[in-house]
């Protein structure tokens, strides 16, 4: 099937027929794009010759930020000062080049993977690696005081603030939201773990960090790397517009996170932690 490219980085045109009753349309419809990226590691331990560390599928858009988000998540920087620079290696190819004194051995870490769009933690070795916390996870209560008015309103403003999924309804959303509502940035892509990488990603790189005085809005369900990934960045207040899993709420509640689900325009339900005016 031929495709072209849209005018949006994410996006492309696929000719369809359209059904709709009795007669059938000739259209274009607007696509999300779903590509490989390689990310490399450049380090002192390999005299700085490049190296594999993972291939993710993602919408193309702000790989540098996924890069550095996910080596950020996965515990292997952990300040922005632990990357030398950034390099976009072709169409679908980024190199991290960590800086002197910062290195990885890939053979030791096990961190060599293939990672799916739909799974951040598929290719790990262990479980003992999903469940290591980064520093910024604070385990203690969040900070935040935010109203159960302010929360049924923010769905309305992500959904607002979503342009390349109102084009396709093919993607995931991570935003970060100030305490008095307004959205701070937003980063899509198909896979719901690489929007959050590419989210904490930008932020380490060019915004106030950690993250603790932010509540983290995601666009579908709730899963445990979902949580495991916002612990590390010092997120303590997650919200969904879908379903946390069992194993969310487990680390929620050991990372005194407050955890909310189902979170529309008039109900929620609040499964750790605690909102203004309600202790739990």
């Amino acid at each position: 099937m031929r495709s072209r490219e849209c005018g949006a980085e994410g996006i492309a045109l696929l000719p369809v027929r359209r059904f709709k009753k009795d007669h059938v349309l000739l259209v274009d419809d607007p696509v999300s794009i779903e590509r490989p990226l390689q990310i490399n590691i450049s380090d002192s331990l390999s005299g700085y010759i490049p190296r594999e560390l993972a291939i993710t599928m993602r919408t193309p858009g702000d790989d540098e930020a996924l890069a550095v988000g996910y080596l950020f998540t996965e515990g292997i920087i952990q300040e922005k000062a632990d990357v030398k620079e950034v390099n976009q290696t072709g169409t679908n190819g980024v190199c991290v080049i960590l800086r002197e004194g910062v290195s990885l051995d890939l053979q030791s870490n096990g961190r060599h993977s293939y990672v799916s769009s739909s799974c951040g933690v598929c290719g790990k070795r262990a479980i003992e690696q999903i469940q290591g916390l980064n520093p910024h996870s604070k385990n203690h209560p969040s900070p935040l005081r935010i109203s159960p008015s302010l929360l049924h309103s923010l769905p309305i403003r992500l959904r607002e603030a979503q342009r390349e999924f109102s084009q396709t309804g093919g993607l995931h959303a991570s935003a970060l939201f100030d305490q008095a509502g307004q959205l701070v940035e937003l980063r899509e892509d198909v896979g719901r773990h690489n929007a959050l990488d590419k989210l904490i990603g930008s932020q380490l790189l060019s915004g106030p960090f950690p993250l603790q005085e932010n509540l983290l809005l995601l666009s579908g369900r709730i899963s445990f790397e979902l949580v495991q990934k916002a612990s590390s960045a010092g997120i303590t207040m997650i919200a969904a517009i879908g379903a946390p899993s069992s194993l969310a709420v487990e680390l929620a509640e050991k990372c005194r996170i407050t955890l909310i689900g189902f979170l529309k325009e008039d109900r929620f339900n609040l499964y750790t932690g605690e909102i203004q005016g309600t202790l739990c």
